[in-house]
């Protein structure tokens, strides 16, 4: 019982032992959050912009971002995780928007970038992007296999029921189902269960 409560006390104070470091501009304390976060930092970008090489240099962009304003940083106020993740995630999505052609507007939040606004935000980022990569392959799925995911999982319909409402043979909405599904596992990687 007391275990988690112990290394969770360890882990504010290594954070702010890191963060006092990094504000003394210790080149080691910028290494050892490389080696804390870079893995959850790169798979983070790569979610995002899906390219290995590019997902590289936006890690170095966001350690180096991190670098520069660690005096942003209050140990007493929140970790030093959740803002790098939230860093890392505003720069992938900032370069998206610049290579989508649209103009490089890599919006600077000042008032947001405060890292204690960040404390315990790791899952709402993580649900955030698992939200986005669900809507990106359904938006891939042909209206028919839309549909059919649509009245199944939004609506709650059998496969007869969706049949009898679109108007199509029971058969026909089955291969619709199963089609949509092998589809959505292809997209995500994931196991999806009907």
């Amino acid at each position: 019982m007391l275990l988690p409560i112990l290394l969770a006390i360890q882990a504010i104070r290594g954070d702010r032992d890191l963060i006092e470091r990094l504000q003394r501009r210790d080149p080691q304390a910028l290494a050892e959050l490389y080696d804390r976060f870079g893995r959850l930092v790169y798979s983070l970008i790569l979610r995002v912009v899906r390219d290995t090489a590019i997902a590289e240099d936006l890690v170095q962009e966001t350690f180096l971002r991190v670098w520069n304003r660690s005096q942003g940083l209050d140990a007493e106020r929140g970790s030093v995780g959740p803002w790098l993740l939230a860093v890392a995630r505003n720069r992938a999505i900032d370069y998206l928007r610049s290579a989508a052609g649209r103009e490089r507007n890599a919006v600077e939040f000042e008032e947001t970038d405060h890292p204690a606004l960040f404390c315990d935000m790791e899952p709402d980022i993580l649900r955030s992007d698992k939200t986005r990569r669900v809507r990106a392959a359904m938006e891939k799925l042909a209206p028919n296999y839309r549909e059919v995911m649509h009245l199944a999982y939004f609506e709650g319909l059998s496969q007869s029921e969706m049949a009898k409402r679109m108007g199509q043979p029971l058969g026909t909405v089955k291969t619709w189902v199963r089609t949509a599904l092998k589809s959505l596992r292809d997209e995500l990687g994931v196991a999806v269960t009907s």
